[in-house]
């Protein structure tokens, strides 16, 4: 029965990186969508657009806009790309409550092992795929919303833009305490859950229970939505949140969970011992 539910929670993960690669495929494509469909919106094609409108008003049909049917097209394909993105971050998330689940059916070091998958899982889709999408854009008159800037963000090529711009020290708090802090925290709690009876293992908890009140996980996904909802009250302004952002949180959820997890499973094995 043991090795029948661990079969079952690998099948799990194996799901969730499955739909996971799917959500993080569709989350570019519905990006780049949406960067052709900003370029169509800029003055100087807003201004052509409106000119072949009034030339087909003008000749009474005879001449057709061309242009409004691929943008037609264009944005259903963004939305589709958007829609798909979604529902496959879902199928990736949803297989994530039966390994959570397994901890009432499995033990503190198996639970502690699958959950440190889990949480790598959804910390590697979390810093790749796009967190969240910011147009910047105003009214004109005759042109109508014309697309001043438009940036799709994400915490991989956050860092890297802070970089190209010259900010090396910001983007190097943010890769230590958002990237490499909570790898190696994932990675090494799979580390003490297969060799837990070693005091090497005790020292890894310790230590993560000592920087662990210092790490910017949890303070970057709330400021995250606080950049959203003070965004979306400007007039001129559009943030919209990006599947990655789903993945970012369920892995603070998840590293939580398996860090509680770890550390009962090395006091239950301490008293033990003392026993």
């Amino acid at each position: 029965m043991k090795y029948f539910l661990y079969v079952v929670i690998a099948l799990l993960l194996s799901v969730m990186l499955l739909f996971g690669t799917k959500a993080y495929s569709e989350a570019k494509a519905y990006e780049e969508a949406t960067r052709s469909l900003i370029e169509e919106m800029s003055a100087e094609k807003l201004a052509k657009f409106q000119l072949k409108e009034l030339a087909e008003t003008v000749s009474l049909g005879f001449y057709k806009n061309k242009t409004k049917e691929v943008l037609e097209t264009q944005k259903k394909s963004q939305q589709l790309h958007k829609e798909q993105s979604q529902k496959y971050a879902l199928y990736a998330l949803f297989p994530l409550l039966g390994v959570l689940a397994s901890y009432f059916f499995v033990s503190l070091r198996a639970f502690t092992f699958f959950g440190a998958v889990a949480a790598s899982i959804t910390l590697v889709f979390g810093l790749i795929t796009p967190i969240m999408m910011v147009t910047i854009h105003k009214e004109v008159e005759y042109l109508g919303d014309v697309v001043l800037s438009f940036e799709s963000k994400g915490v991989i090529g956050s860092i890297s833009k802070l970089f190209e711009n010259g900010d090396a020290v910001v983007a190097l708090v943010i890769l230590l305490f958002s990237v490499f802090i909570p790898l190696l925290k994932t990675l090494s709690m799979m580390v003490v859950s297969v060799f837990r009876d070693t005091r090497f293992a005790h020292g890894i908890v310790k230590f993560f229970k000592m920087i662990g009140k210092w790490s910017m996980v949890d303070v970057f996904v709330v400021a995250t939505f606080l950049v959203y909802l003070t965004v979306n009250k400007g007039d001129v302004s559009r943030a919209e949140v990006e599947v990655g952002l789903y993945f970012f949180l369920a892995y603070v959820i998840v590293s939580m969970l398996v860090s509680l997890s770890a550390d009962r499973m090395l006091h239950r094995n301490v008293m033990q011992y003392k026993g």
